[in-house]
């Protein structure tokens, strides 16, 4: 069983394509957390796992952390990546009430 990785870079708006961002600029957030990654991932129904001290390769420089998806073969990673970005958007929505 393969797990799947997540990094905060994926849902950065701050991102470019080019630099690591996966999801379309409307759906992606202002320096996503990997606790809030975990968040939406449980809020949908995933069993995920932090991994503090790892690093985008891209950027292999800064330690974001990243967020590994466990038991999630059923579902494809840009599936799971986009409706992560849609949860911590609403995450941080509703915090801004």
């Amino acid at each position: 069983m393969v797990d799947k990785l997540i990094y905060p870079a994926y849902l950065d708006s701050q991102k470019t394509r080019m630099e690591g961002r996966r999801v379309p600029s409307d759906i992606a957030v202002e320096n996503p957390t990997v606790v809030e990654i975990e968040l939406a991932l449980n809020k949908i129904g995933y069993s995920s796992e932090i991994e503090q001290d790892k690093s985008y390769s891209r950027q292999p420089w800064v330690r974001t952390g990243r967020v590994r998806v466990k038991n999630s073969s059923d579902s494809a990673k840009n599936d799971i990546v986009q409706a992560v970005a849609a949860y911590v958007k609403a995450i941080r929505n509703e915090a801004n009430r």
